[in-house]
């Protein structure tokens, strides 16, 4: 059985002020993101990876770089551009309240209708276009890496959307089990490379966090 372990990278600026990095916009990590990084490299550690890969935007790649660092076991890191953020055209760089006052219908749809999303509306990339690319990458590492834990960090759009589309789910229903917070861990197992079943989503117990802030997810 081949387990891929999806990372969501570490809250950024941007994410706290509600603001839409997309695939060309981007921020740093906050400094409690950092320690929440090494927390999950505590959670992740007596796993034995056999290789990770991470998106090549500057969020995803800071938070890979310090999670494989403070993994008991060197584990080589490759970057694969199919892992990138969603590109949200107009969107990136706005707050979600700017985008709801400007495209009500749009942002409804992004979060909770995929299937009525219209991405050219905004110049940007459309849901079964990164449902493609990201099944396309996680073929390869299951392919190059059988019957072995991968490690997987991106970013909350994409991973939605990816991880839910290796389950077959359609557009309508991807967001049926809601978002993905900031460093949150989901598990998929596959035995085939073909069919991939949910072991855990949206793990987040190991930050230990007080209160659930609403801008975590996505």
């Amino acid at each position: 059985m081949t387990k891929l372990y999806f990372i969501r990278h570490g809250k950024t600026e941007w994410n706290q002020q509600g603001r839409y990095q997309g695939v060309h916009g981007d921020s740093p990590l906050l400094a409690t993101s950092l320690k929440e990084i090494d927390a999950l490299a505590t959670y992740l550690a007596p796993i034995p990876f056999a290789h990770a890969y991470v998106s090549p935007l500057p969020r995803a790649q800071a938070t890979a770089q310090r999670l494989v660092a403070a993994l008991p076991k060197p584990v080589a890191l490759t970057t694969d551009e199919r892992l990138r953020e969603f590109d949200l055209g107009q969107m990136e760089g706005m707050k979600f309240s700017e985008v709801e006052a400007r495209w009500p219908a749009q942002q409804e749809n992004f979060h909770r209708h995929p299937d009525r999303y219209d991405a050219a509306l905004v110049g940007g990339e459309s849901f079964p276009q990164v449902i493609s690319r990201f099944k396309a990458a996680v073929h390869d590492y299951v392919t190059q890496f059988p019957q072995q834990n991968i490690l997987v960090v991106s970013h909350g759009a994409a991973l939605n959307a990816g991880v839910n589309g290796l389950l077959g789910l359609p557009l309508a229903h991807l967001k049926d089990k809601g978002g993905l917070s900031n460093t949150s861990t989901t598990i998929l197992a596959t035995a085939d490379g073909e069919h991939y079943q949910l072991v855990q989503w949206n793990e987040t117990g190991y930050l230990h966090k007080d209160h659930v802030d609403p801008t975590d997810t996505i």
